[in-house]
């Protein structure tokens, strides 16, 4: 498969400075990747990359205006030599040491290798890259396996991709590839990526970042019923999905490994402890599970463990080498589960470290604590009801008042700070200070964790937790159960953290928490303040030309109007109106090194509407549409996607005609298409809804999976550490953020500000693009919307609502 591309020149890298002869200014090795940075060449307009002697594809180069970057990925641990080549045959070289990621963990029981990499860090064979950028992310196409005969079908978005390999017949690896800031895209299934494989043992996935900037940018990743998936090197902020966790495993998981992500805040929920977001990287109902070198950035909810499994039998996960840095609790919060929590950093963490209930059986081994205040937690006993105080009371209780589990501890440093109460002792550590005396404490009864000396000590069966009687299940000493792996000491584990945790070098993001931080869990407003601004530095990605960034609109001041005037706000286009150009492919084999220049028009391009026909009209199957044109100007072209079958766009001079009958077998629903020019320097798009009456399913390549239920029965409320996820759908009574007018079809708004404002369907896609910048008494009308029902959300004096309305 060939990969299209555009010669990039100086202006269009957008190149502040050049240099006369190609230098390398810095190349490093990281985990399984390396990369190199150089200032522009004078008189080059590309660049070639080369790892012993193999070109990398065209969209690991990109420009950061001042400098340029290519990032090589799936190298095995070793020596590797990088070699930059300027289009004007300057050449520089540099050779790297590259280290090997640590696999160690549940996610690789019984033989299994999760994602599209092997063992030794190279993609597995016939492997599928697809890579996916701010401007291809709504437009990027897959062929994928669709039945048992080995038919395969084109597959738009990633989210469409996706849903095609939901029918489990597609065996071959797929690697994700992110590239930069990436906002939400069309396809989103109620604003997350979805990776449903239908319960299938044949799917390998892997989605993973590219360098250190790679950024999920107000969506989260959802896993249920998949397999082998890897989520690695990604960034993920602002999530504002329904679910709205950074990340999720949601039910039938297994093997699954997350790692070397950057967790940060979310929007803010409708619950008080929801201010930070929601879960940063929860699971439930899933098992053989690694989640390793992620860096929390003060998250209110870290890890949310288990929820209604009703069995300690059979679920397995592992934490290690995580960094907790001023994450408030959930480090992690555990029903039912076999945890193994090993080698990570509590770094001012100010409610708690892990914490066991229902029976469950956690492992807390050779962890490093700085001032963590319970470093660890039995629920009903110990420290949950002492509380660093001498008096026991339920009043205390963290976990709403849910039966205990049981905690082994082995080999772990209380460096600063921390109250813990360890079984049987006589004296304990109260408030950062050992040997305070336990005074009318019965530690056999009230302790946090039972203390081994030696790791293979096993928990006797004596030992039972205070409320429910719950027993350890010693799975860390079952050779049937446990994996092999060695642990660091405490100190060396802290080093190893704050090393690697997170993305490539700790990511592009920076933050320095002060001791001031160890103790506070309300919002850090300026570290908000800061994720909310962010966009990134990426000023280009070889091969799409001069990058275009598609910003939320934003309503200004002048735009929105009081509600007694008689004019009112539109909604702005979907963001599917920018697509694009279709001489930018994004999907390459990883064996791919082609590359075929495209012509480039200067000026600007523009498409103008023409015709009888609208570009927003329905159509029975078999029925020919009204025909429409556009007049192309300033490009050598135009092509179309998202038509129903059946449909055409044709070239004729220099109209783009949009003409043809609907197969009679098309698929029912509405079809949004755009209309894009090609060759132009800069390319434009316009887009339309073609809605198909008497057909069958949607297709495939729309994110047509109806979203879980936010008050479904995987998400009850936890009492005192209510996950409050049911709660969202029952927010944003009349009058609380803005009141719809079903007459008029007006949206009032009645919250002092709005940061943001989505109207989607039912089934979670965007039906107009984001707002935002409103004001009480500001109108927003809807009244081109079609009849239905659909959602409203809103984020509005820093709380998180959402409404049913209906459109008539």
């Amino acid at each position: 498969m060939n990969f299209k591309t555009l010669s990039l020149s100086a202006a269009v890298l957008g190149l502040a400075t050049s240099a006369s002869a190609l230098t390398i200014n810095k190349a490093e090795g990281w985990l399984e990747s390396a990369y190199a940075e150089w200032a522009m060449v004078s008189g080059a307009s590309s660049y070639n990359v080369y790892v012993d002697g193999v070109k990398i594809d065209n969209p690991l180069i990109r420009s950061y205006g001042s400098y340029m970057r290519a990032d090589a990925v799936g190298l095995k641990a070793g020596s590797h030599t990088i070699k930059v080549e300027a289009s004007n045959g300057e050449t520089a070289s540099k050779t790297v040491t590259v280290k090997a990621h640590d696999r160690s963990g549940f996610a690789f029981s019984n033989n299994r290798v999760p994602g599209a990499y092997n063992t030794d860090g190279t993609l597995k064979s016939g492997a599928v890259v697809v890579y996916v950028t701010e401007k291809t992310k709504n437009s990027v196409t897959a062929d994928v396996t669709v039945d048992s005969k080995g038919t395969k079908k084109s597959c738009l978005s990633f989210q469409g991709i996706l849903n095609c390999m939901k029918k489990g017949y597609e065996t071959r690896p797929f690697d994700f590839r992110f590239i930069g800031n990436v906002t939400d895209s069309d396809s989103l299934v109620a604003g997350d990526m979805v990776i449903d494989h239908n319960k299938t043992e044949k799917s390998y996935v892997t989605v993973e970042g590219i360098g250190s900037d790679a950024t999920a940018n107000g969506w989260g990743i959802r896993l249920k019923g998949a397999q082998n998936v890897e989520v690695r090197n990604m960034g993920i902020m602002n999530v504002n999905s329904s679910e709205g966790d950074n990340i999720g495993l949601q039910q039938d998981n297994q093997y699954v490994w997350i790692h070397n992500n950057d967790m940060f805040y979310g929007d803010a929920g409708s619950d008080a402890d929801q201010v930070k977001g929601d879960g940063a990287l929860d699971c439930k109902k899933s098992t053989y599970v690694t989640f390793s070198y992620n860096h929390f950035w003060d998250n209110g909810k870290s890890n949310l463990l288990g929820l209604s499994e009703g069995t300690t039998e059979g679920y397995y996960i592992t934490y290690h080498h995580n960094w907790y840095d001023h994450s408030d609790s959930r480090h992690p919060r555990v029903r039912y589960y076999s945890a193994h929590v090993y080698n990570n950093y509590y770094d001012g963490n100010a409610k708690y470290g892990a914490g066991s209930t229902l029976g469950s059986s956690v492992f807390m081994e050779s962890n490093y604590f700085r001032n963590c205040k319970f470093p660890m937690l039995t629920s009903m006993q110990g420290s949950d009801l002492y509380a660093g105080t001498t008096t026991s009371t339920t009043d205390n209780a963290t976990f709403s008042k849910e039966a205990g589990g049981t905690i082994k501890a082995y080999n772990n440093k209380i460096a600063e700070g921390g109250t813990f109460i360890a079984y049987g002792a006589t004296t304990y550590r109260l408030k950062g200070k050992d040997g305070e005396s336990v005074g009318s404490i019965d530690t056999k009864t009230d302790f946090d964790a039972y203390v081994v000396s030696s790791r293979n000590e096993q928990v006797p069966a004596t030992v039972v937790s205070k409320s429910g009687g719950n027993k350890y299940n010693n799975f860390d000493v079952n050779s049937s159960i446990m994996y092999s792996y060695a642990a660091d000491e405490p100190d060396v584990a802290k080093t190893n953290v704050t090393t690697y945790a997170g993305r490539v070098n700790g990511g592009d993001f920076k933050w320095e928490f002060t001791s001031a931080d160890d103790e506070l869990y309300a919002v850090n407003q300026p570290l908000k303040n800061a994720l909310v601004a962010y966009k990134g530095d990426l000023k280009s990605i070889q091969g799409e030309g001069a990058l275009v960034v598609i910003e939320t609109p934003v309503v200004s001041s002048s735009s929105v109007v009081p509600a007694s005037s008689s004019s009112s706000v539109k909604p702005a286009e979907s963001s599917s109106s920018v697509k694009p150009a279709e001489s930018s492919s994004s999907v390459v084999p990883a064996s791919s090194s082609s590359v075929i220049d495209q012509p480039v028009v200067s000026g600007d391009a523009s498409l103008t509407k023409h015709g009888s026909g609208s570009a927003t009209q329905t159509v029975a199957a078999g029925v020919a549409i009204a025909e429409f044109y556009y007049t192309v100007a300033g490009a050598t072209g135009a092509t179309v996607t998202g038509l129903p079958e059946g449909l055409t766009g044709t070239m004729k001079g220099s109209d783009f005609y949009i003409s043809g009958t609907v197969s009679a077998t098309a698929a029912s629903g509405a079809y949004n298409f755009t209309v894009t020019t090609t060759g132009a320097s800069s390319n434009v798009s316009k887009t339309g809804t073609i809605t198909v009456t008497g057909g069958a399913e949607q297709p495939e390549s729309s994110s047509s999976e109806p979203p879980v239920s936010s008050s479904s029965e995987e998400n009850p409320g936890e009492g005192s550490e209510d996950d409050g996820k049911d709660a969202l759908a029952e927010v944003a009574v009349t009058g609380s953020a803005f009141h719809f007018d079903v007459a008029s079809a007006q949206l009032v708004i009645s919250a002092n500000s709005v940061r943001r404002l989505d109207v989607v369907r039912m089934d979670g896609r965007k039906a107009v693009a984001s707002m935002a910048g409103f004001t009480a008494g500001n109108v927003v009308d809807l009244s081109a919307l079609r009849p239905g029902v659909y959602l409203v959300r809103a984020i509005a004096d820093g709380k998180s609502f959402q409404q049913k309305i209906l459109k008539k």
